[in-house]
């Protein structure tokens, strides 16, 4: 059984949506900690932090502790600022995470944007086994999905064509589309309009692929 599961991947597409969800079909206690929590100036800050949280995680294993942008405070060590708070701090995740050190009914999960700027240490046997990329997307028929959940409390015209632009955006996150549907209901109230229509969402679109530039639109569709 892996020791720790990292999940790496682009902003939005979900990786502390699954890191919750993990935790709830466990039904285990969830311990949540952002990297930059654990950044402080005053040196040995950060280290006390990461013994605390898996202080905690002990006192309530089994347990899960899931540890976001990981690579603020994992990222690879240079040699040189052998004594510096950011060195102190993953010298105290990484004993924390020791097969040796008695995390018995502790699973740690991580997320990063940057899996190349983790130190090697923390990729080895017994800290983090498993290395899952979580990517957007590339069914539109799941991008439909998250358009219709994201829009299941909204008013729809009936000329909305939820499969056409699912097809057409293609690359785009949840995130992005959790955007796109937060941008059509406010397009919507600026035209005074009562529902979303099929031209509120196509125009969100375009503000997320062109950002709100006309112009640039223009000189794409010439080309």
């Amino acid at each position: 059984t892996p020791k720790g599961l990292l999940l790496t991947g682009p902003p939005g597409t979900g990786k502390t949506l699954i890191a919750k969800a993990i935790a709830g079909e466990a039904d285990v206690p969830f311990v949540s900690m952002s990297g930059s929590d654990f950044k402080e100036m005053f040196v040995g800050v950060g280290a006390k932090r990461v013994r605390d949280l898996f202080k905690i995680a002990r006192e309530h294993a089994p347990c899960i502790i899931f540890i976001d942008e990981i690579d603020s405070i994992g990222a690879k060590r240079d040699g040189i600022k052998g004594s510096s708070e950011d060195d102190q701090t993953i010298n105290a995740l990484l004993k924390e995470m020791d097969g040796f050190s008695g995390r018995e009914g502790i699973f740690v999960l991580a997320a990063t944007n940057h899996p190349e700027k983790l130190d090697s240490a923390l990729k080895r046997a017994g800290r983090f086994d498993r290395e899952v990329a979580i990517n957007p997307p590339r069914d539109w028929k799941v991008r439909k999905q998250l358009f219709e959940f994201y829009l299941k409390d909204k008013k729809l015209l009936d000329d909305v064509d939820l499969e056409t632009l699912s097809k057409t955006v293609s690359g785009f996150t949840g995130a992005d589309i959790s955007m796109i549907c937060n941008e059509a209901g406010i397009i919507a109230i600026s035209k005074k309009l009562e529902y979303i229509d099929n031209e509120c969402l196509v125009e969100a679109v375009d503000k997320k692929v062109f950002n709100g530039n006309k112009s640039k639109k223009e000189a794409f569709a010439k080309d």
